[in-house]
C-alpha cells in the first residue's frame, strides 16, 4: 500500500481525502510505516526470459538501418557466451553497460516478430510503471500483461499499436475515466525515431482521480507476480515486399537498450523494510527490492497480512496513517496459549473483542477459557485463572442429564446453581439417584431415567397407587387384564371408565360363533349372512327361517287309496251300500253317516234325490282344493288343502333337514263334518341314522296314531322324531274317521300341511345349564314362542321370541339363508329378515313370490292375472295357473267360460245361429253371422256380397251371381263396387266404382285415364295435382292422362308449376301473382302487364342495389329508386354524417349540427363558407330574396327579379321605385341601356389600357395627355354611374366620349408598342368567353336533364305516385334551381363571369406587385438552405453512431452488421444493433428481453402457483364439505342410536325394577295388580313399529350423503302408484266384461266401459304424470350426477360411463312416455268406436264392443309394460347409485391423497422456511461483513 501511495506522490497525483504522509522519524512505532522502491528486475536476472534471443544457437548477422551512410552496417550476434561484447541476451536490459564499461542491450532474432519477454517474482508485489528503451525501432504493436496467480492467469495492461484499429480491432483508445479500463495507445510505436525510442506506461493514470487506495479494485491492479511483454509486430520499410530474400530481414528485428519494472515489496503499512524472501538468494545485490516484509504491531506474513499467533484479538487491518491498527493479545485466562479470530464474536461484543481461545486446559472451555468442560463446574472458592478453577460434578448418570453433568456456573436469573445435578424427567434427589412418584426402575438408558408408570386410567382401579415400583405392574378393574390394565378380559370390551372397566360382548348365541368379540369396537364373530355387533341382524337379500320354515303342503304330497301297501294301519271295509248316502242336516248340505240319537222326533229334512249324485263322476281318494283368500281369512298354507277320503292316506317326502336333531310332528287340517277323525303316521327312511343324536331309535320303529278332533285345527304328534341333514325320510298318514270301524266313501277331511318344528329342549343354546341357556329357556317357555306356529294364519310373535328364533334359525342353518325373490314375480331382492317374506307383484304369493294366488294365472314380469272365470258358465272361480282356463258348466265355452260352444250364441241362453244355410258360426253376443259362403253377406247371411246380384235367402230357390261390370269380381276387368237387378226390366244396373262410368264401367270418367278394355287396362287419376275440375271432361286427356285446363294459376304436363308471372306451390293451390314494382326491377324481365319473378319464392329480378321481394326499397346506404337504373350511394360524408344512410327518395343524410346538404358536405341550410373552416349566415334582406339560402360558396343572396345589392335590399338595374317595391322602368331605358353599357365597356377597356401604360413606366412622356383623359373618363364614369340617366345626361355622355375618342386616336401610334403587352388581357377575355360557353353547355345539360326528369315523372305517375312524390319535388326544385342559376350566370348585371373577370384582373395586379419581393426572399431562404447544408455536411455522427449501434459510422450499411443511421433491413426498417453488437440499443435490446422474459415467467409462475392453489383450495373445500357431511349424517345417527340405547336402558332398569318388585315376598296380589296395570298402560319405545320407524329415520340419514336413494325412493313410488293405477284398469276391465244381456244390457255396458275408460285414461294421465315426474326427478339426477362428475373431474377419467347410462335412461323413459301416447290414442279410438256403439242398437254392436274391449286390454298391458319398463329404470338407477357410491369411494382416496399432500406441502413450507430464515442469518452476515470492510480506510 506504501507503494501505492508513493507512486501517486510521484505521478503527481493529488493525495487521496484524510491521507498523511508518515514520520519516518518514528519508524513504526507511532503509525504507518512503508519500505522504498525501486527497479523490480534488479536481482533478477535468472527470472527474467525472452521467447527469441539472437545467436544463442551461434553467430548471426544483423544490419542497422542507422548506419546506412557508415561503411560498416552489419554485425554478428553471438549469445552462446554472455561474457563477449556480441552477446545480446535478456539480462542486459537490467544495466546499462557490461562489465567492461561496454554498452549492452538485448535483441531479438531477425525477421521474428511474435516475441515475449516475461519477469516471474518469487512472491507478491506491487508493480507502478514500465519504461523501455529501444536501440532500433519501436515496436509497431506490442502489449503489457499481468498475472496474479504465478502465471496461471493473464490479463492485460495497456495496447501499443501505431493503428489501434486495425491492429486491436474492437479495444477503445480513447480513455472513459475508469482506473482499469484496457486501453490501445498510439504515441509509442510509430516508425521514427529508428533508435533510442521509449515506451512509458503507469498503472495508474495521473489524469484520472483515484477516491480510495486501499479498495479492492485498485490493490487487484497493483498486485502481481508475473509481468509479460508481448511484442507483436516490426515497423519495416516495405523492401521485404518487394524482396523475398532473407537478408532483407537483418535489419528487421527488437533490440531494447534498457527495461525498468518499478515497484515495490507490498507490507500494508506494518514493516518499514523488506528481507529477502523465503528461497531467494542470501546474497544481497545493491539496489535490489526483496519480496518479504520486516512486520511491526504484531503482524507476520510475505505481506504482514496476518497477525501474529497469539495476537487475534482484533481483527488484521493495514496501518493508516497516525493509526498503527497493531494487532492485539488474546485473553485466555492462563489456561491456552493458542487463539483465533472469530468475525461473529467481535461483532457480538460491539467490535470490543473476537478473540477465541483454542485448546483450552485444566478442564476449562469457551472463547476466553472462561467457562467449566461439561461434567465440571465453577469452585466458588478458586480463582479463575488457577488450575483448579474447574471441579468434577457429583451426579447419577443413570438419573441425570447429559450422563450426569452439572450446572457449570451460577446464574441467578437462569436459575443455574454451580455443582447442582440436573435430572432426568422422571428422577429425584441431589444426586438425580431415585425414580419419581409414578415412575419405575431407574435406568441409565432410559431418556427419562425412569419409566411413567403406563396405567391406562380406564382400566385402573381409583385411588390406588400409580403401578408397583419395582416391576411396574398396575392396579386392575374386575374385567380388565394386562399390565397396564389396557386390555379387557375374554368376552368382554370397550375399555372405559365403568365400575367394571369392560363391558360384556353379549353376543347372540346363535348369530356369533362364540361369546369373544374385539375387543376394541365389540364386534362379535359372525356366521355367514350376519351382521351386526352382536350378530343379531341378517345381511340384505338373507333371513331368519322362522320354526315353521320346513312346511311341506298336502296339495303336493303323493295321494294314496286306502288299499295301497304304503299306507301303515289296518285297512278298513267300506260301509254297506244302503248307508252310503245320508244328510247331517248342517248347513253347505255335507253327508255322513246315520246318527242314532235318543232325541224327540222332528221333522224330517229334505235330501237331495240321490239319482242325481249318482249321475255325478266319483271323485278321486285324494283332490287338491284350491282356496281364494281375496276377502276372507286365511287359515291355510299353500295354495289350499288335500282332500282326502274317509281311509286313504298321504306321503310326505322330507330331504331338507339343515340340523340333524329332533323335530316334532304338526299335522294341520281342517274338518269338513262334526266328526272327529284320526291319523296312522309312520315315518321311515332308507339310511340308518348316522347322527349321534339319531341313533337311538330305528326308523321302522317310529309309528303313531293320532287323533285329530273335529274342533281343532292342528295335531302335534305324541313324540319327536329325530331327522338328520342329507337323508331322504317319507312320512306316510292313513287319514280316517275316529270311533268306526267301516270306512264311508263320502266322508273326507281337509289336511293343508305337515311342519317339522325343531325340539327346543334338545339345543345346547336351551340346555347348557349356564346361567344364560336357563334364562333363554325360560324366557322361550315364558312366551310360548312356538304357539304362534302351530296354526297356519298369521299369528305376531312376542318381542323376546324374535331374538331367540334369529338364534335358533342360525344355529340350525349356521348363518342367514338367502331370500332367493323370484325376480319376476317379487318386487325387490330384499325380503323380511324374520321369515324371508318377498315383497311380491299383485296376485303373486309365496314366500319367494314365486307363483300366482289361486284365481289368478299367467306368472310374469307384471304378476299373475285374475282368472275373471264367469259366474255363469264355470264351476269355480279358480283357473289353470299356468293357461287361465276355467272350469266350464255344460254348454259354456272358452277360457273363462263366457260364451256359447261354436253354433250357438247368446249365452248364457244359447241359441243356434240362423245364416240362411251359408255360415255355421255366428257371434257368440249378437248371432251376426261369420264367413258367410256362396258370396253372401249381412247378419244373416241374407244379401249378396258386393259385387254380386241375387236373393239368397233360405227357400228362395236362387243364388249369388258376379256383376258383368264389365266382367265377374274375380276377374282383374271388374271396376263396380256392386250392382242390382232391374225388377222391371231384368237389366243388371253396375254401381261403377270411382273413376269410371259408363252401363258396363268400361270407360274412365273425368279426370281420369286409361283404357279398361284392354287387357290389364284401368282407369287411374290424371295426375294434376288437384288443380283441375274434376267434373270437366277436358280437364285432362282420357288416354295419356296429360292435364289440359289447369286451376288457380297453375301450367305444366301436371299442374305442378305456376303460370308464368306467379309464384308459390302449385300443389297447394298457392300460386300468387307476382308484385314487382317497376322502378326497381330489370325490365328485361318485365312485359307490357307484368313481371317475372322466381317460382317458388316471388322474388323479383332486382336492379344493382335494390333489395325486396318487390325490388321495392333500395338496399342500406342508397336511394334514387326512381332513377329506373338501380340505386345510387348515399355518399354522406364519413365526418359530418350521423350515419351512412340517407332518405331512400330525396338522399338526404342525416347531418351533425353544424352541417348541410344533401351528403353533409356543406354548411347547414341558411349558412354559407367551407364547413371544413368557417360557416356564416346568410345575411340576406328576407324581403328581396327568392330562397333563404344564399350562395353556399360565395355567400352572394339569390335575390327576386328587380332586386338586387349584395343583401338584395334594392332595386335592380333597370327598375325605379322605393324597395321593396321596384317597378320596370320604360321600355326606352332598355335602348339606352345598351348604349351606355356598350360605352361602359369601352372605357373599361381604355382604362385598364391606361393602367398598363402606367405601371410601363411610360408616364412621364404622357403626364399632360393621361391626365386630360383622367378627367374625361372621370366625367364618363360619373355619368355612367348615375342611376336614373336623363336624355341630356346621355347627350353630354356622347360628347364627352367623342372627344375622349379623339385624345386616343392620337396617342394611338405612339401606343402601338404596348400592344404586346396587352395581350394577356386578350387572353383573358378569350378564357370567360370560354367560361360563357360551358355555362351555355351546362344550361343545354340542365334542359336535357329536365326532358329526363319528365319523362321519369310521367314513369312515376303510371307506376307509383305517391311513392315517388317526394322524389319528383326534390328533382323540381333542383332543377327549377339549377335554371335559375343558369339565367342569373347568363343575363345577370353583374354577372358571375364579370366578377370572375375583374377578380382574374386583381389577382395578376397583386402577382406583379409581389413578384420582386417573392423572388428576393426566394433567394434569401436559398442562401440559408445552402449554409445549414454545408453545417449538415460538418456534422459526424460517426462516434454517435458507434456508441448507439455497437460500430463507427464509417462503414457501409451493407458491410456493418450492426448496421447504424440511415441503414435500413430488406423489409425497409432501421436496422441499428445486433446480436453481437456493443452499442447501447444491442445492450437496451437485450435488457428488455431479459426484464420480458423474467416478467413472463414470474407471471406464468404466478400464474401457476394462483392456479395450483386455487385447484388446491378448491378441492379442499369440497372435501371439507364431503367430510362434513359424512360428519353431520354420522352424528343424527349417533343421536338416533344413542336415543334408541338410553330408551333400552330405560325399559330394562323398568323391567328390573318390576322383577324386583315381584321377587319380594311381602308383594301383595293388589300391589302386583296395580305394577301390573301400569306397565301394561306404558307405551314402550321398543315395539317392531317404533324400532321400524327408528331404523327407517337412521337408512334416512345415511341416505341423506346422496340425494340419489330419495330420487330412486320417488320413483319406485311412482312405480308403485302406477301398478296401483293399473290395478284399477284391470279391475274396470273386468266390471266391464261383466256386463252382458239384452241391448239395455248392451247400454249399460257401454256406460260402465266410458266409466272404465275415463278412470283408464285418468289412470294413463296420472302415469303419464308419474312418468314425467319420473323424467324430472331424473333430470335432477342427471343434474347432481354432472355436478359430482365435475368435482371430480380433475381426479376421474370415467365420466363417459355416467353420462352414457344417464343417456340410456332418457331414452328408455321416452320410449315409456311414446307407449303411454299410444295407449292414449288407442283410448281415443276405443271412445269413438264406443260412441259409434251407442248409435247403433243392433248388428255390429257388440264387434265394436268387442273391439273397445280388446282396445282398454291393449291398453292395460301397455300400462304394463310402462311398469315394468319403470322397474328396470329403478334396476338401472340402482346401478347408477352404485356407481357413484365407488366414485364417493374415490373422493374419499382423493381427499386422504390431498391431505397426505397437504402435509408434504407443509413440511415443504416449514422447510422453506427454514431455508429463509437461513438467508437472512447469511444476508445478515454478508451485511456485517460488508460493514467490517468498510471501516478499513
Amino acid at each position: 500500500m506504501e507503494l501505492l501511495v508513493l507512486t501517486l506522490l510521484l505521478a503527481g497525483v493529488p493525495a487521496v481525502r484524510g491521507w498523511q504522509e508518515p514520520d519516518s522519524s518514528h519508524g513504526c512505532a507511532r503509525g504507518s510505516c512503508y519500505p522504498a522502491t525501486g527497479n523490480l528486475l534488479v536481482g533478477r536476472a535468472p527470472r527474467l526470459s525472452a521467447t527469441s534471443t539472437c545467436g544463442l544457437d551461434g553467430p548471426q548477422e544483423y544490419c542497422i538501418v542507422s548506419h546506412l551512410q557508415d561503411s560498416e552496417k552489419c554485425f554478428t550476434c553471438d549469445s552462446r557466451d554472455p561474457s563477449l561484447p556480441e552477446s545480446h541476451r535478456i539480462e542486459n536490459v537490467i544495466y546499462l553497460s557490461g562489465p567492461h564499461g561496454q554498452r549492452t542491450w538485448w535483441q531479438s532474432e531477425n525477421g521474428v516478430e511474435h516475441v515475449s519477454i516475461r519477469l516471474d517474482l518469487e512472491g507478491e508485489f506491487h508493480f507502478t510503471h514500465l519504461i523501455m528503451k529501444f536501440k532500433t525501432f519501436r515496436p509497431a504493436a506490442m502489449l503489457v500483461e499481468r498475472s496474479a496467480d504465478f502465471g496461471r492467469s493473464w490479463k492485460v495492461y495497456r495496447y501499443f499499436a501505431y493503428n489501434c484499429s486495425k491492429l486491436f480491432p474492437g479495444v477503445p483508445s480513447q480513455p472513459s475515466g475508469l482506473v482499469d479500463e484496457v486501453l490501445c495507445d498510439q504515441r509509442y510505436s510509430e516508425i521514427e525515431p529508428s533508435s533510442h525510442g521509449e515506451v512509458i506506461f503507469k498503472v495508474l493514470d495521473p489524469s484520472i482521480p483515484v477516491a480510495d487506495p486501499y479498495s479492492p479494485d485498485i490493490q487487484d491492479l497493483l498486485r502481481v507476480t508475473n509481468l509479460r511483454v508481448n511484442l507483436t509486430k516490426l515497423h519495416t520499410l516495405g523492401d521485404n515486399l518487394l524482396d523475398t530474400r532473407r537478408e532483407v530481414l537483418h535489419k528487421y528485428y527488437y533490440a531494447v537498450d534498457e527495461l525498468v519494472l518499478r515497484g515495490s515489496c507490498f507490507c500494508h503499512g506494518h514493516a518499514a523494510h523488506c528481507a529477502p524472501a523465503p528461497g531467494a538468494p542470501t546474497s544481497s545485490v545493491p539496489g535490489m527490492v526483496h519480496g518479504r516484509c520486516v512486520c511491526e504491531h504484531h503482524t507476520q506474513g510475505l505481506n504482514c497480512e496476518r497477525c501474529e499467533d497469539f495476537y487475534h484479538d482484533l481483527p488484521w487491518r493495514p496501518a493508516e496513517g497516525s493509526s498503527t491498527n497493531a494487532c492485539r493479545r488474546c485473553d485466555c485466562n492462563e489456561h491456552s496459549r493458542r487463539c483465533h479470530f472469530d468475525m461473529a464474536v467481535f461483532l457480538a461484543t460491539g467490535n470490543a473483542s473476537g478473540a477465541v481461545c483454542d485448546g483450552c486446559q485444566h478442564n476449562t472451555m469457551g472463547r476466553r477459557c472462561h467457562l467449566c468442560k461439561p461434567f465440571y463446574y465453577r469452585h466458588p472458592r478458586s480463582d479463575i485463572r488457577a488450575p483448579t478453577a474447574c471441579a468434577p460434578c457429583d451426579c447419577d448418570p443413570a438419573g441425570s442429564l447429559d450422563g450426569g453433568a452439572c450446572d457449570g456456573h451460577t446464574d441467578v436469573a437462569l436459575g443455574m446453581i454451580a455443582g447442582q445435578c440436573r435430572c432426568k424427567e422422571n428422577v429425584a434427589g441431589a444426586r438425580c439417584d431415585r425414580c419419581r412418584h409414578g415412575a419405575f426402575g431407574l435406568s441409565h438408558d432410559d431418556p427419562q431415567g425412569c419409566q411413567p408408570c403406563r396405567c391406562d386410567p380406564r382400566g385402573t382401579v381409583t385411588g390406588s397407587s400409580p403401578c408397583d415400583p419395582v416391576s411396574g405392574d398396575c392396579y386392575c378393574k374386575r374385567f380388565v387384564a394386562g399390565r397396564s390394565c389396557s386390555q379387557c378380559v375374554p368376552e368382554f370390551w370397550g375399555l372405559s371408565y365403568d365400575v367394571g372397566g369392560c363391558r360384556p360382548c353379549a353376543c347372540d348365541f346363535g348369530g356369533a360363533y362364540n361369546n369373544r368379540c374385539s375387543m376394541e369396537d365389540g364386534a362379535c364373530p359372525c356366521r355367514p349372512h350376519l351382521m351386526g355387533r352382536q350378530c343379531d341382524q341378517v345381511q340384505p337379500g338373507f333371513f331368519c327361517a322362522p320354526l315353521d320354515y320346513y312346511t311341506y303342503e298336502a296339495e303336493q304330497a303323493t295321494g294314496h287309496s286306502h288299499g295301497h301297501p304304503q299306507l301303515p294301519g289296518a285297512i278298513r271295509a267300506e260301509v254297506p251300500q244302503d248307508c252310503l248316502e245320508y244328510d247331517t242336516g248342517e248347513s253347505g248340505g255335507r253327508k255322513g253317516r246315520p246318527q242314532h240319537q235318543r232325541s224327540p222326533p222332528r221333522a224330517p229334512q229334505p235330501r237331495s234325490p240321490s239319482r242325481r249324485g249318482r249321475q255325478q263322476p266319483p271323485k278321486p281318494d285324494v283332490e287338491e282344493v284350491v282356496r281364494d283368500g281375496a276377502g276372507r281369512m286365511v287359515t291355510w298354507t299353500g295354495s289350499g288343502f288335500a282332500r282326502v277320503r274317509d281311509g286313504a292316506g298321504l306321503t310326505f317326502r322330507v330331504d331338507n333337514v339343515p340340523y340333524p336333531m329332533d323335530y316334532e310332528l304338526l299335522l294341520r287340517y281342517e274338518p269338513e263334518s262334526a266328526e272327529d277323525w284320526e291319523a296312522v303316521v309312520g315315518v321311515s327312511s332308507r339310511a340308518l341314522p348316522t347322527s349321534p343324536r339319531c341313533g337311538n331309535l330305528l326308523p321302522s320303529e317310529q309309528m303313531y296314531r293320532e287323533s285329530l278332533p273335529h274342533g281343532q285345527r292342528y295335531v302335534l304328534l305324541s313324540r319327536p322324531f329325530c331327522f338328520e341333514p342329507s337323508t331322504p325320510y317319507e312320512v306316510t298318514m292313513r287319514l280316517q274317521r275316529a270311533g268306526v270301524t267301516q270306512r264311508h266313501p263320502s266322508a273326507f277331511i281337509l289336511i293343508d300341511s305337515l311342519v317339522l318344528l325343531p325340539r327346543y329342549s334338545s339345543l345346547e343354546m336351551f340346555i347348557a345349564g349356564d346361567p344364560s341357556s336357563v334364562e333363554r329357556r325360560e324366557t322361550f317357555e315364558r312366551y310360548r314362542c312356538t304357539q304362534p306356529f302351530h296354526t297356519a294364519g298369521p299369528s305376531p310373535v312376542a318381542e323376546p321370541c324374535s331374538s331367540l328364533l334369529h338364534s335358533l334359525s342360525a344355529i340350525l342353518h349356521d348363518g342367514a339363508l338367502p331370500c332367493l325373490c323370484d325376480p319376476q314375480g317379487s318386487l325387490s331382492a330384499e325380503c323380511q329378515p324374520q321369515g324371508g317374506q318377498c315383497r311380491c307383484k299383485p296376485n303373486v304369493v309365496g314366500r319367494r313370490c314365486h307363483r300366482c294366488s289361486p284365481g289368478t294365472f299367467g306368472f310374469g314380469p307384471g304378476g299373475c292375472r285374475a282368472c275373471q272365470c264367469s259366474s255363469e258358465g264355470s264351476v269355480s272361480t279358480v283357473c289353470d295357473s299356468a293357461t287361465g282356463q276355467c272350469s266350464c258348466r255344460q254348454g259354456a265355452h272358452g277360457p273363462r267360460c263366457d260364451r256359447c260352444q261354436p253354433g250357438y250364441w247368446g249365452f248364457p241362453a244359447c241359441r243356434p245361429c240362423q245364416c240362411n244355410g251359408h255360415a255355421e258360426d255366428c257371434d257368440p253376443r249378437t248371432g251376426s253371422c261369420l264367413r258367410c259362403r256362396d258370396h253372401t253377406d249381412g247378419e244373416r247371411c241374407q244379401r249378396c256380397a258386393d259385387g254380386h246380384f241375387g236373393n239368397p235367402a233360405l227357400g228362395s230357390g236362387q243364388h249369388c251371381r258376379p256383376c258383368p261390370c264389365p266382367e265377374g269380381p274375380g276377374s282383374p276387368r271388374h271396376f263396380a263396387a256392386s250392382c242390382y237387378q232391374d225388377s222391371r226390366s231384368r237389366q243388371v244396373v253396375c254401381h261403377c266404382s270411382p273413376g269410371y262410368t259408363g252401363p258396363r264401367c268400361d270407360e274412365c270418367a273425368p279426370g281420369y285415364y286409361g283404357d279398361p278394355l284392354q287387357p290389364g287396362g284401368r282407369c287411374l287419376p290424371c295426375q294434376c295435382h288437384d288443380n283441375i275440375d274434376m267434373t270437366d271432361p277436358e280437364a285432362c286427356d282420357r288416354r295419356t292422362g296429360r292435364c289440359l285446363r289447369c286451376l288457380y294459376n297453375t301450367a305444366g304436363p301436371h299442374c305442378a308449376e305456376c303460370q308464368p308471372g306467379y309464384y308459390g306451390d302449385a300443389t297447394r293451390h298457392s300460386c300468387r301473382r307476382c308484385s314487382c314494382n317497376t322502378l326497381g326491377t330489370d325490365a328485361s324481365t318485365c312485359g307490357p302487364q307484368q313481371c317475372q319473378c322466381d317460382g317458388r319464392s316471388g322474388q323479383c329480378h332486382c336492379l344493382p342495389h335494390v333489395e325486396g321481394q318487390s325490388c321495392d326499397r333500395c338496399s342500406p346506404n342508397f336511394w334514387n329508386l326512381g332513377s329506373g337504373q338501380g340505386c345510387q350511394p348515399c355518399a354522406c360524408h364519413p365526418q359530418h354524417a350521423l350515419t351512412p344512410a340517407c332518405n331512400q327518395f330525396t338522399g338526404q343524410c342525416s347531418c351533425r349540427p353544424g352541417f348541410g346538404g344533401r351528403t353533409c358536405a356543406d354548411c347547414q341550410e341558411d349558412h354559407w363558407g367551407d364547413p371544413r373552416q368557417q360557416c356564416r349566415v346568410c345575411d340576406c334582406d328576407p324581403r328581396g330574396v327568392a330562397s333563404a339560402q344564399c350562395h353556399r360558396g360565395s355567400g352572394h343572396c339569390d335575390c327576386r327579379p328587380g332586386i338586387s345589392g349584395v343583401r338584395c335590399d334594392q332595386c335592380a338595374r333597370g327598375f325605379a321605385g322605393a324597395f321593396p317595391a321596384c317597378q320596370p322602368c320604360h321600355p326606352c331605358f332598355g335602348d339606352w341601356d345598351r348604349v351606355v353599357q356598350d360605352l361602359a365597356a369601352r372605357t373599361r377597356a381604355l382604362a385598364q389600357r391606361a393602367s398598363l401604360l402606367q405601371h410601363t413606366g411610360a408616364a412621364g412622356a404622357f403626364e399632360g395627355t393621361f391626365r386630360r383623359l383622367e378627367e374625361s373618363l372621370a366625367t364618363v364614369r360619373d355619368v355612367v354611374a348615375t342611376r336614373n340617366a336623363t336624355a341630356a345626361t346621355a347627350a353630354h355622355l356622347t360628347h364627352a366620349t367623342e372627344g375622349l375618342r379623339r385624345q386616343i386616336e392620337e396617342a394611338t401610334e405612339r401606343l402601338t408598342r404596348l400592344e404586346g403587352k396587352l395581350t394577356a388581357t386578350q387572353d383573358a377575355n378569350f378564357n370567360a368567353s370560354h367560361m360563357l360557353s360551358a355555362v351555355d353547355r351546362s344550361a343545354r345539360a340542365l334542359n336535357h336533364s329536365l326532358q329526363d326528369l319528365e319523362q321519369r315523372l310521367h314513369t312515376l305517375k303510371t307506376s307509383n305516385f305517391l311513392g315517388a312524390y317526394d322524389s319528383i319535388r326534390q328533382s323540381h326544385g333542383e332543377s327549377w334551381e339549377a335554371e335559375r342559376r343558369a339565367d342569373a350566370a347568363t343575363r345577370a348585371v353583374p354577372s358571375p363571369v364579370s366578377a370572375s373577370a375583374a377578380t382574374r384582373r386583381r389577382t395578376e395586379q397583386l402577382l406583379a406587385n409581389r413578384r420582386d419581393d417573392f423572388n428576393r426572399q426566394n433567394a434569401a431562404s436559398r442562401r440559408a438552405l445552402m449554409d445549414l447544408a454545408e453545417r449538415a455536411r460538418a456534422l459526424s455522427l460517426h462516434p454517435l453512431n458507434e456508441k448507439v449501434c455497437g460500430v463507427a459510422g464509417d462503414v457501409p450499411c451493407a458491410e456493418s452488421p450492426c448496421g447504424g443511421a440511415g441503414c435500413r433491413d430488406e423489409d425497409g426498417g432501421r436496422r441499428c444493433g445486433g446480436l453481437s453488437c456493443g452499442g447501447a440499443v444491442s445492450t437496451a435490446d437485450s435488457a428488455l428481453d431479459r426484464a420480458r422474459h423474467a416478467q413472463e415467467e414470474l407471471r406464468r409462475a404466478a400464474g401457476d402457483v394462483a392456479q395450483l392453489s386455487h385447484k388446491v383450495a378448491e378441492a379442499k373445500g369440497k372435501a371439507d364439505e364431503a367430510r362434513l357431511r359424512a360428519q353431520a349424517a354420522l352424528d343424527r345417527a349417533n343421536q338416533t342410536r344413542a336415543r334408541v340405547e338410553s330408551s333400552n336402558k330405560e325399559l330394562r332398569e323398568l323391567i328390573s325394577h318390576i322383577k324386583a318388585f315381584l321377587s319380594q315376598e311381602g308383594a301383595d296380589p293388589e300391589s302386583i295388580e296395580v305394577v301390573a296395570s301400569r306397565v301394561l298402560e306404558l307405551s314402550l319405545p321398543a315395539t317392531p313399529a317404533q324400532i321400524h320407524r327408528l331404523a327407517e329415520e337412521i337408512k334416512a340419514r345415511v341416505r341423506s350423503l346422496a340425494s340419489v336413494d330419495a330420487i330412486l325412493e320417488q320413483t319406485a313410488g311412482d312405480v308403485r302408484q302406477t301398478g296401483q293405477l293399473l290395478q284399477d284398469a284391470q279391475r274396470a276391465r273386468s266390471r266391464a266384461e261383466g256386463v252382458r244381456g239384452t241391448a239395455e244390457a248392451v247400454r249399460q255396458a257401454l256406460e260402465e266401459a266410458r266409466r272404465a275408460q275415463g278412470m283408464a285414461e285418468q289412470a294413463l294421465q296420472r302415469a303419464a304424470g308419474d312418468i314425467q315426474h319420473s323424467e324430472r326427478a331424473l333430470g335432477m339426477m342427471q343434474a347432481q350426477t354432472v355436478s359430482a362428475e365435475q368435482q371430480l373431474a380433475g381426479a376421474m377419467g370415467r365420466i363417459g360411463l355416467l353420462d352414457g347410462q344417464t343417456d340410456a335412461l332418457k331414452v328408455k323413459r321416452a320410449n315409456n312416455s311414446l307407449a303411454a301416447t299410444r295407449a292414449q290414442e288407442a283410448a281415443g279410438a276405443a271412445r269413438d268406436r264406443a260412441s259409434e256403439a251407442k248409435q247403433v242398437l243392433e248388428g255390429p254392436l257388440r264387434d265394436r264392443y268387442r273391439t273397445a274391449q280388446e282396445l282398454v286390454q291393449h291398453r292395460a298391458q301397455g300400462a304394463q309394460q310402462a311398469g315394468s319398463r319403470a322397474q328396470q329404470l329403478r334396476d338401472e338407477a340402482a346401478g347408477l347409485l352404485r356407481d357413484t357410491q365407488g366414485k364417493l369411494q374415490r373422493l374419499r382416496a382423493l381427499e386422504e391423497a390431498y391431505e397426505r399432500n397437504e402435509r408434504v406441502l407443509d413440511a415443504k413450507a416449514a422447510q422453506l422456511g427454514g431455508l429463509e430464515a437461513r438467508m437472512r442469518e447469511v444476508l445478515a452476515t454478508i451485511n456485517q461483513q460488508v460493514q467490517i470492510y468498510n471501516t478499513c480506510q
